[in-house]
């Protein structure tokens, strides 16, 4: 049996799958997508991943319509599922712009402006339109008394892109996760410096585990999420260790690292989903329109339930 392809953002959430690898001997290949989930989702479905880890609301908009989302560009079929929890604590968007942007310096100024994502459906995409409706932009109307999209989508692939759309004002705003974002924060950041103008978190948890339909029940399956396990108890008691591997290894100040490692939780035991966690991903991102149609039943995308 070749080795399991399993797909993973390559930042400091990264670091438990790592240890997998190195200290469990993990059999797999590990497949890094800078680019984020919905990148993975293209991938899995082209069935160039067997397992991937990424953002709950990335994978929960690929999963759960009936229909595909008529901006997407992948095909839209049902061969993989959610089947693992990897992160518990929510995550933290920044929302950022260009450093010499002076014509944007809160959020208030956002509604109807270009928002930069990696990808439709991606989670940079979907949590703008969480934040549209924390700020109340998808009920109200426009000053001509129409309803309009409470921003211009503009696709562009990957983190470095999107930084750089802020700064020639191809885009005027994107959201990414805050450490990995501070790092470019300040005028003398390169290249593409950005700053701070907001934030926002997941109200569930953050990080999901999915595997292709044919690999479910199998052995190597099994045998991966006690791997991810091993490295995740390896994180929790050996810190010190992954802070020279994130500060090291994937380019975050040390003191970054340590200030992020007291913000995250990642989960006791990585197989399940808790029905209650996909049920209120469901409704938060259908009241905040990221998700129009919901029509599948939980039970045929989410593979392994836990009912608690």
């Amino acid at each position: 049996m070749a080795p399991l392809r399993i797909g993973f953002v390559p930042e400091h959430f990264s670091t438990p799958i790592y240890f997998a690898q190195t200290h469990f001997s993990l059999q797999a290949i590990l497949i890094a997508f800078p680019s984020g989930t919905g990148h993975m989702v293209t991938s899995i479905r082209a069935g160039e991943l067997d397992l991937a880890i990424g953002l709950t609301e990335g994978w929960v908009a690929a999963l759960a319509p009936l229909t595909p989302n008529p901006s997407s560009s992948t095909h839209h079929n049902y061969d993989f599922k959610i089947i693992g929890t990897y992160v518990q604590s929510p995550l933290c968007w920044a929302i950022s712009t260009g450093s010499t942007r002076d014509d944007i310096i809160s959020t208030t100024e956002l509604r109807g402006k270009a928002m930069g994502v990696s990808r439709i459906g991606s989670g940079s995409y979907v949590m703008g339109f969480v934040l549209a409706d924390r700020e109340g932009w998808l009920q109200s109307p426009s000053s001509d008394g129409s309803s309009s999209a409470p921003f211009d989508v503009k696709p562009l692939q990957n983190f470095e892109k999107l930084r750089e759309a802020v700064n020639d004002q191809t885009a005027d705003f994107f959201m990414w996760e805050y450490f990995t974002s501070k790092r470019f924060y300040g005028a003398e950041a390169s290249p593409y410096p950005i700053k701070k103008v907001g934030e926002i978190y997941t109200p569930w948890s953050s990080w999901k585990i999915v595997a292709r339909d044919e690999l479910l029940g199998g052995k190597e399956v099994e045998e991966a999420l006690e791997k991810l396990n091993a490295g995740v108890k390896w994180f929790r008691e050996h810190k010190e260790e992954a802070v020279k591997y994130i500060s090291e290894e994937l380019d975050y100040e040390e003191e970054d690292a340590r200030e992020w490692m007291k913000t995250v939780r990642f989960a006791e035991d990585v197989r399940g989903v808790e029905r209650g966690v996909v049920e209120e991903t469901l409704e938060t991102l259908k009241k905040a329109g990221a998700l129009m149609d919901a029509g599948r039943p939980l039970e045929e995308w989410v593979g392994m339930i836990k009912e608690r």
